[in-house]
């Protein structure tokens, strides 16, 4: 399974905390995770469907790809 389709972010938000990252603070309707090896925040937008393309930016800062993704989510 690759492609990717539009997620609730409260999903999203569970895949980050799956992953390592912890939250830090929220700035009107986005959400700010941290991941110790990481150089940037990660931020999560607090929309019903988190658009494909800040899925696929999210996937890219923390090194991880689709399928592994899916599996993740799957294993929720």
């Amino acid at each position: 399974m690759s492609g990717l389709v539009p997620i609730h972010h409260r999903i999203l938000e569970k895949f980050a905390v799956a992953v390592g990252c912890t939250f830090v603070r929220q700035t009107a309707s986005h959400r700010v995770y941290w991941r110790n090896d990481q150089t940037r925040p990660i931020i999560i937008p607090v929309y019903r469907q988190v658009p494909v393309f800040v899925v696929r930016n999210i996937l890219r800062q923390l090194n991880i790809s689709t399928d592994e993704f899916h599996r993740i989510i799957r294993d929720l």
